[in-house]
């Protein structure tokens, strides 16, 4: 069955694991990266629809692992999650290519919401 691929880009794990387990009820498939050098290898393994990529991550930051990401395949999509109100940051974001961004503690159904915007489940 052929559904579409999701990856959560988050340095703390209990983030990854919400997301996954609210990702999964709507019927996506998930991946998880702890890093961006984790996120790059799966981007590469995986045809993503979509990346939740947060800012703030130890090593590679946000910014950094978005413009590898579009390096890597300019059509992928990206959301990025921030704890901060970095207006410059998430402009860059932006400016990268970056759909969104979610303010953490994020509201899961607006999460939910908003990655069913951009990408519809074909198969359900």
């Amino acid at each position: 069955m052929l559904t579409e691929k999701i990856l959560i880009v988050d340095d703390q794990y209990g983030i990854r694991i919400l997301l996954t387990e609210v990702l999964q009820k709507e019927g996506y498939q998930t991946f998880q990266a702890a890093n961006g050098f984790q996120a790059i290898d799966i981007a590469k393994e995986q045809q993503l629809d979509l990346v939740l990529l947060d800012m703030k991550i130890p090593g590679m930051d946000g910014i950094e692992i978005l413009k590898r990401l579009k390096g890597y395949d300019k059509t992928i999509k990206v959301i990025i999650m921030t704890a901060y109100g970095e207006l410059d940051m998430i402009q860059e974001a932006k400016d990268l290519g970056a759909l969104t961004h979610f303010a953490k503690p994020f509201d899961i159904d607006e999460i939910r919401q908003v990655v069913r915007e951009y990408i519809p489940l074909k198969s359900k």
